[in-house]
């Protein structure tokens, strides 16, 4: 979420009113990243030690419903958006910085992004970025996560996970967060400049409150089967 565009960034039309864009395509595409954002933020902002009450207060809901109503708006949302962007994609193409504009060349992205479609449209988010449509740094974010999903080292240490595990002590729950095990870690930092990205490693785990550690998938496979209960 660190990564977040301000929004009001987002609704700027371009300085330069270039004719040449998509200015409807633009606009809904705004407002696609809005849409994405919303309840993403609402976790962000609005749950924790004095904040979920006065959330569900504001948004009318019961006491303890606040996640729930949260996950269940999201999916459906992300669902919503996902089935729109794969439209807009038929018919454009990748819709990047010459149809749409910087930063709204990156709202598809996004929404690819919290989906689990992936793997369908990573070849065209990397045609995006040698073309000079989307900065490479989104292509190689979701490269990572990609890596992680299918179980293998991520290369720019963008991808963090949380696992709920049994304390061995108490049996209580407690959550394990982990930077997910990065490939070659020693010149991470080296890979992330050359990707774009403008902090290292270990600048991202501590914007996303996760402490960078490296660990082994066999750590992160460990950690995953204990929250399993194997």
């Amino acid at each position: 979420m660190k990564h977040l565009l301000p929004l009001a960034l987002l609704l700027a039309s371009p300085a330069h009113a270039q004719t040449k864009l998509n200015l409807p395509l633009k606009r809904e595409l705004d407002s696609i990243y809005v849409q994405d954002q919303r309840y993403r933020e609402l976790m962000m902002t609005g749950m924790g030690p004095g904040k979920t009450e006065a959330t569900e207060a504001a948004l009318h809901l019961a006491k303890g419903e606040l996640e729930n109503y949260l996950r269940t708006n999201m999916l459906r949302t992300d669902s919503s958006d996902m089935r729109r962007v794969a439209a807009i994609v038929r018919r454009y193409g990748y819709p990047g910085t010459s149809l749409v504009g910087a930063p709204t060349n990156e709202a598809v992205w996004w929404v690819i992004q919290h989906s689990n479609q992936i793997p369908q449209y990573l070849p065209l988010l990397k045609k995006a970025t040698e073309t000079g449509e989307l900065p490479f740094h989104r292509y190689a974010q979701m490269l990572d996560r990609q890596l992680m999903n299918d179980g293998q080292e991520q290369l720019y240490g963008t991808q963090g996970k949380g696992y709920t595990v049994p304390n061995p002590a108490t049996g209580a729950p407690e959550t394990i967060k982990f930077i997910w095990p990065i490939k070659d870690a020693a010149h991470v930092n080296e890979r992330r400049k050359q990707a774009g990205f403008t902090t290292t490693v270990e600048e991202n785990g501590a914007a996303i409150g996760i402490p960078y550690q490296p660990v082994t998938l066999d750590y992160a496979e460990q950690v995953r089967r204990r929250a399993q209960g194997r």
